[in-house]
């Protein structure tokens, strides 16, 4: 447990944050906005197509179709759903200490060590196991 006023190990950069809800929000809300707008605009090309008669009508009327159907779908699922996690990230901002940490003393109580063919034994100083 840290002290009131000690540095936390590594700072929290703003690189790293998370969107805030309000910014996603409006995100998910132009993404529906647009989806449906492309919606509209395939039931204004199938209205002008019936009207124009062109050849293959049924093949563009059902383009149209499956671009009404698909895209209210689509964009409901994205609307509801949360933005992806940045994993476009090249780097990541890591401060390394060029020194290395000294050594301290070995912590207090009970210290084992190990022989050559790797049983513990205990250090000298140490308590007995009891």
């Amino acid at each position: 447990m840290g002290r009131v006023g000690q540095r936390a190990e590594r700072p929290v950069l703003i690189t790293d944050a998370q969107r805030s809800q309000e910014d996603q929000l409006r995100t998910r809300q132009t993404r529906y906005i647009l989806m449906m707008s492309v919606r509209v605009l395939a039931v204004i090309v199938a209205a002008i197509l019936v009207s124009l008669q062109p050849p293959l009508l049924w093949l563009w009327l059902s383009l149209c179709a499956v671009g009404m159907v698909i895209i209210p779908w689509v964009a409901v699922v994205l609307a509801n759903d949360r933005l992806p996690k940045d994993r476009h990230r090249w780097r990541r901002y890591r401060h390394r200490d060029p020194t290395p940490p000294a050594v301290g003393p070995a912590p207090a109580g009970r210290t084992i060590d190990v022989d050559h063919d790797g049983t513990p034994r205990a250090s000298p100083g140490s308590e007995p196991e009891r």
